[in-house]
């Protein structure tokens, strides 16, 4: 499996995804035949990368598969151009980084079934702890529990003042 990556390139994601999304899964020799012909700026950027990918490497256009080509943004070009009295309208010239992966076709059988895996066991935010933490932890939960039953030195002197004030009111009426 090889990677190559081209960053800051000034282009828009959301027309080079377009692109992007038609080439997975294919062999990378069809795609680079197929990106020649298609009229757009990204396809030919896409081919260079796709092609950088296959001779980073070491393989032939024609054993490899495209495994997975992504393009994220990049940071955005502001520009601005003077409108009448005095006003000016902001140009955004997007960037973007384009990533290409390729493999052989059993790396792509191997990711796939990662891929199935992650997605198919439940996500938990708890870490698993070792025996001894467990065993530590437990007693501390005894401890808290208990605690949370019994009231505090403090409360119970709270509650029997408050008991014999109000007895003490009473009397006096």
């Amino acid at each position: 499996m090889s990677k190559a990556l081209l960053r800051y390139i000034r282009l828009s994601p959301t027309k080079a995804r377009l692109i992007a999304r038609e080439i997975q899964g294919m062999n990378a020799e069809l795609a680079i035949a197929s990106l020649e012909f298609t009229p757009n700026k990204a396809a030919r950027i896409i081919s260079k990368v796709l092609a950088s990918a296959v001779a980073n490497g070491g393989y032939d256009a024609q054993e490899v598969v495209v495994l997975s080509c992504r393009v994220d943004a990049g940071p955005v070009l502001r520009r601005f151009m003077p409108r009448a009295k005095g006003r000016a309208t902001p140009i955004r010239k997007p960037t973007s980084h384009v990533f290409v992966e390729v493999g052989t076709p059993k790396d792509s059988v191997k990711k796939t079934e990662s891929a199935k895996k992650a997605a198919s066991t439940p996500k938990t935010s708890k870490v698993t702890s070792t025996k001894s933490e467990t065993s530590e932890s437990k007693p501390k939960q005894e401890k808290a529990k208990a605690t949370e039953s019994k009231p505090t030195k403090k409360a119970a002197t709270k509650s029997t003042a408050a008991k014999t004030s109000k007895t003490t009111e009473g009397e006096g009426k």
